[in-house]
């Protein structure tokens, strides 16, 4: 029995590795929307002030994987220095049950949440898309801007965040990270940040319903990826906008359980279950969203650490025997909690 592959977050970096887990995420979200797979909730156990332990299984079945992503969050380890989430994800082969793959499971939740919603965005806007505006400045801002700008050509970026030192820092960093030259800019306000933006990523540590970016602040024709908040009926998107854009989730029973701006919609009767739209859909070509403002709302699901397991360590495989390509970006500790576990 040969032993698992160690793929740590520095083994994670890169627009090659990037582009090969959104491709495969793409892959499962069409497998998702047909039936073909399935994810189960995840297991939740809360203990002390804020912190949670939580397990997630899931199996693939086209692909003959299964994984379990076992993960910490600690509210407050930034203050001491730590990242907000620790974890580690389990590849499993579904033929032999051999644990194939051992990967750093912090780095793994920031790409692929990074990288749903750059499949979206991949679907969601034109191809010559170059705008972007980004709330929030912590480890999953980055990694969403690491995934956009490896589908779309972002020469213009706005920051905002609560605070405007970390907001700095992000556009520091956006600056030697970008794969070409940008013109970052830190704005004062959300507004400012958002208006007559193309592309917009919201990723923050909310926690209440009082909206970061209101609906008339998102120019139409828009896209947005809100995958911020830290609880189910966090908001961080006016759920206002969901009455007139398309609304796209990675599967309708999750996002109805964990979407605050699809529950607050649902409960003012601003949007109806059905109007909710599965990225699998869109994927397979079954959503039309042209000329139309649309939002991708996720809530995470294990099956995407399953498939991005799948993609990562192919890849590391590959960069192992030499025909990868090097990582371009250094993963980076968390200076703000947000994201999705």
């Amino acid at each position: 029995m040969s032993a698992p592959v160690m793929v740590q977050a520095a083994d994670m970096a890169g627009n090659r590795r990037m582009l090969r887990v959104i491709d495969v995420l793409g892959e499962m979200f069409v497998d998702l929307a047909s039936g073909r797979t399935r994810s189960p909730a995840r297991t939740v156990i809360e203990h002390g002030d804020r912190r949670v332990l939580l397990v997630s299984p899931a199996v693939w079945e086209r692909r003959a994987v299964g994984s379990v992503k076992v993960t910490t969050l600690t509210p407050g380890n930034p203050v001491r220095g730590l990242p907000l989430i620790h974890g580690i994800v389990a590849l499993t082969d579904l033929e032999t049950g051999q644990i194939t793959a051992l990967l750093d499971g912090a780095e793994l939740t920031a790409v692929r949440t990074g990288a749903v919603a750059a499949l979206a965005t991949r679907w969601c806007t034109p191809d010559d898309a170059d705008d972007l505006a980004v709330i929030g400045a912590g480890v999953q801002a980055r990694a969403l801007f690491r995934a956009v700008t490896a589908v779309r050509p972002i020469r213009t970026v706005r920051v905002h965040s609560r605070t405007c030192a970390g907001a700095e820092k992000f556009a520091d960093w956006i600056r030697e990270a970008a794969p070409r030259p940008v013109h970052v800019t830190v704005c004062a306000t959300a507004r400012d940040a958002v208006t007559d933006a193309a592309i917009i990523c919201t990723a923050t540590s909310t926690d209440d319903g009082t909206p970061v970016v209101r609906a008339d602040w998102v120019t139409p024709g828009a896209h947005v990826n809100v995958i911020g908040g830290t609880h189910p009926d966090a908001v961080e998107l006016a759920p206002a906008l969901l009455a007139d854009a398309v609304t796209v989730v990675e599967d309708r029973t999750a996002a109805l359980d964990g979407a605050g701006e699809i529950r607050a919609a649902l409960a003012d009767g601003l949007i109806k279950a059905e109007d909710l739209y599965e990225l699998g859909g869109l994927v397979s070509g079954a959503v039309d969203v042209t000329g139309r403002t649309t939002v991708l709302r996720t809530v995470g699901m294990a099956i995407e650490d399953t498939a991005a397991a799948v993609a990562l360590s192919e890849e590391h495989r590959r960069a192992e025997q030499g025909t990868g390509g090097p990582a371009a970006v250094p993963p980076t500790e968390e200076e703000e909690p947000d994201g999705h576990a």
